[in-house]
């Protein structure tokens, strides 16, 4: 698993930020394909901060597949609402990063 702790502020700046985003991947009725891993692991390298749309996808197993996709995404499951949730992976290169986190 990724293990990049974010304190309650770090969080809190994200979720801002992350409401101005439009969801840049749709997860659909396929599921957790090799296909969407890929493309959440691009969006991760150039983005940091991704939101991904959770189609179809039953209340009770929402947790459980953020908790995953996080797992094999090696990103921080930031929070979800309804059928959107928010993941950040840190740009190991400072020059590139896309989101300044507060202290």
């Amino acid at each position: 698993m990724y293990d990049f702790p974010l304190t309650g502020a770090q969080k809190r700046h994200l979720r801002g930020v992350g409401q101005q985003l439009q969801a840049s991947l749709h997860l659909g009725k396929d599921g957790l394909t090799a296909n969407f891993m890929a493309e959440l692991q691009t969006a991760l390298r150039h983005q940091e901060l991704v939101k991904v749309r959770l189609h179809g996808v039953e209340r009770d197993d929402r947790d459980a597949l953020c908790e995953k996709l996080a797992d094999e995404g090696r990103c921080v499951w930031v929070a979800s609402v309804g059928h959107t949730a928010l993941f950040y992976r840190q740009q190991p290169d400072a020059d590139k990063r896309a989101v300044e986190l507060p202290e």
